[in-house]
Parts: structure tokens; C-alpha cells; sequence
């Protein structure tokens, strides 16, 4: 069974071998989480998203999918980058997100990844409620059948640690 820690900081300063990217469809950059990876990560990894948009991807990473790169300058093997959905009051996509961490797991099994470090997807910008997406997180995690020995939640404030430490508990 995959162990599950949990870290109160910044994603970008993990040291994994694979860091998930809380991305936008477009893969070439953002804010929040997908903003700061290609920032610290350098030109590495938005040419290597430039190809995979120049080759399978035209028209964007769908939602609820999972494709690897390099990490570039950050301190891990690969970016796993994974769109989120945004939350909805009126339309239930939690499988969308739980898909968001079923196939980054999936993506890092077929890298060989042992430890991978996730975000809080969705619960930032795309509004997804806190509790209800560390609820969401931790049941996936749990449920994958995966090679990933360690599972690190990266919360970048109190609030996103609590609700994790509570869905772990």
C-alpha cells in the first residue's frame, strides 16, 4: 500500500522523482502551481510541452488526463501535468478529479517513479472546495493499484494541511 505524507511548502522545492504539475490544458504555463513549476523549472519543460502540443496534443491536454515531461531545473526526474476541473455547484465532476490522480499515478508507474509529490488540484483558482478535494485525493491514492511507494501532498498553506490531515485521518 502507498505510503501518504504530507508537507506544508512549496511544491517546486520538492525533491521527488516526480513532481505533479496542477496544469492547464494549454501546458504552456499558468499561475499558481503550474506558473511556479515553469518558472523554477526553466524553458526545459514548456519545450517539451510546446512538442507534446506540436504532436498529440493540438488542441490541449484534456481534463482528468496525465502526460510526463522533464523536470528541467527542478529537483526531480520528471513533471507529471494534469488538468483539473473546475468546480461547479451544479455539476458533479469529482471523477474528473479523481481521474487527475489516477492517471499521474498511472503516468508515474510507466516512468518507474517511486516517490511523486501532488498539489491540491483543482482547490486553487479552479475553486474546488478544500475538504472535499483532499477527501477526493486521499480515497483515490488509496484505491490506485500502483508502484508508487510514497505519495507526498504539497500544501502550500494551513488551510489545504488541515483538510489533507483530516481525509488522512
Amino acid at each position: 500500500m502507498v505510503r501518504i505524507t504530507l508537507v506544508r511548502g512549496d511544491i517546486t522545492a520538492e525533491h521527488a522523482d516526480a513532481l505533479v504539475n496542477a496544469a492547464n490544458s494549454s501546458l504552456l504555463g499558468g499561475g499558481g502551481v503550474d506558473g511556479a513549476i515553469h518558472r523554477r523549472g526553466g524553458p526545459e519543460i514548456l519545450e517539451a510541452c510546446r512538442a507534446l502540443r506540436a504532436s498529440h496534443y493540438g488542441k490541449g491536454l484534456p481534463t482528468g488526463q496525465a502526460v510526463a515531461t522533464t523536470a528541467g531545473r527542478l529537483p526531480a526526474r520528471w513533471v507529471i501535468h494534469t488538468v483539473g476541473p473546475v468546480w461547479s455547484a451544479t455539476e458533479d465532476r469529482s471523477a474528473l478529479l479523481a481521474s487527475c490522480y489516477r492517471e499521474s499515478l498511472r503516468v508515474a508507474d510507466e516512468l518507474g517513479a517511486r516517490t511523486v509529490a501532488f498539489p491540491a488540484i483543482s482547490t486553487g483558482i479552479y475553486g474546488w472546495p478544500t475538504e472535499d478535494g483532499a477527501r477526493i485525493a486521499v480515497e483515490t491514492v488509496r484505491a490506485c493499484d500502483t508502484g508508487v511507494e510514497e505519495v507526498r501532498f504539497v500544501l502550500f498553506d494551513e488551510k489545504a494541511y488541515a483538510a489533507f490531515e483530516t481525509a488522512v485521518a
